[in-house]
């Protein structure tokens, strides 16, 4: 079993997960120091090693998402890659699965017949919309569920809804709601000595977001202009272009915030119009637009220290690495690749004081530690050799 440090130290997880929901929430499980099993069929591999752009063969989304991993490939649609299924199962804590309702019951490693053979597995099976209801078998991507869910029409330019550029269903509802899962079956499994089945669905995950805005909506009887308070209507909470063309996000929502700002901007009159009526909200926005292009940026953001306002740098993609926070964090970190080559990431965002993780390590090649695997769940050499000639198991050499 993989030793990595943490405080999952000794937790195994079977990954038969592909893209980009399971496998973050598994790469998360292993930076905390789960042995983390990814079961990939060789016939039929994950989409994401097809995703440009590619360091070396590799692409490089699949190394991110999969590193600190080993890999088995294994044809789970023989009776022989099932058995090999079932055994790990017998050492494993947790399955963590991504097809659509009934797709496993059908080739015949869902959770029932997985709990045949450990009663006491963590059994995670993460969908878009759920294992029951209408839409269960309905297909979806982040768009789909970030719409159902009521998210996207709260991100509008004027009347248009505007596509956010990262996936929030997909981390958010599938990623982290999965983690949260996996803890949660954990900590049941402590106490009762059970395992179960738990049901992640992204869509579900999402709606938790809007929580506020609809405690607003609801609240107010159906009143949409209540639910406006933090979407950069009001000058309090937005984004500014500074005299340098650089952006700076203001956050001045409590009342001794917005006092502060109104101190720092030497603008007394605008007091009492944290939260204008009528054509008064685009007038105040436009002159705090104004205010903020009349000087470059680190101006303000010196400024904002002074007043100890809520003001920040809208950083981009080629700024975090030298952002002086991310930096001190170690929120970008380097992992080798084949050919001696390093890959940039995202760092662990959780930090222990006592289980510190070990630092993540390169994602494996398909079927890497297909015979090391094998052999911790007590196969022969010779049985070995016999699922790879048949073509059930693959078994890659290291990079």
């Amino acid at each position: 079993m993989g030793k990595r440090k943490g405080p999952l130290n000794g937790i195994r997880i079977l990954d038969l997960t592909q893209l980009y929901p399971g496998p973050l929430a598994t790469m998360m499980l292993a930076d905390m120091g789960a042995d983390v099993v990814r079961l990939e069929n060789p016939s039929r591999p994950d989409l994401l090693h097809l995703l440009p752009p590619f360091v070396g063969k590799q692409s490089a989304a699949y190394l991110s998402l999969n590193r600190s991993k080993r890999s088995l490939a294994l044809d789970t649609g023989t009776p022989e890659g099932r058995q090999v299924f079932f055994d790990l199962v017998k050492t494993a804590d947790v399955v963590v699965e991504q097809f659509r309702p009934g797709v496993l019951d059908k080739i015949g490693i869902g959770y029932e017949q997985a709990a045949l053979f450990n009663p006491r597995i963590i059994y995670v099976s993460i969908t878009g919309y759920g294992q029951d209801g209408p839409y269960r078998k309905k297909a979806g991507h982040d768009i789909n569920y970030m719409g159902l869910a009521g998210l996207l029409a709260q991100v509008r330019k004027g009347k248009e809804i505007v596509l956010p550029g990262f996936q929030t269903a997909d981390v958010v509802g599938g990623s982290y709601m999965t983690i949260i899962a996996c803890m949660a079956g954990l900590w049941h499994r402590e106490r009762t000595g059970k395992g179960q089945k738990i049901d992640v669905s992204m869509m579900d995950g999402i709606l938790p977001m809007l929580t506020l805005q609809l405690a607003q909506y609801w609240g107010s009887q159906g009143n949409k202009e209540m639910t406006r308070l933090l979407d950069g209507t009001y000058s309090f909470y937005g984004v500014y272009e500074c005299a340098d063309g650089k952006c700076v996000g203001l956050g001045a929502l409590e009342p001794k915030f917005w006092t502060g700002f109104c101190q720092m901007a030497n603008k007394p009159e605008w007091l009492p119009l944290q939260f204008p009526e009528g054509v008064e909200i685009q007038k105040v926005r436009d002159e705090v637009a104004a205010l903020f292009k009349s000087k470059p940026r680190d101006e303000w953001l010196k400024l904002a220290e002074v007043h100890d306002i809520c003001l920040s740098t809208i950083n981009e993609m080629e700024d975090l690495e030298t952002d002086p926070q991310i930096r001190a964090r170690q929120m970008i970190i380097e992992t080798g690749c084949e050919g001696g080559r390093k890959l940039k990431g995202v760092g662990i965002p959780i930090k222990f004081s006592e289980s510190k993780p070990d630092s993540p390590e390169p994602a494996p090649a398909v079927g890497q530690h297909s015979i090391e695997i094998l052999k911790e769940a007590g196969y022969s050499e010779q049985t070995i050799q016999e699922l790879v000639g048949k073509g059930i198991v693959f078994a890659e050499r290291k990079h």
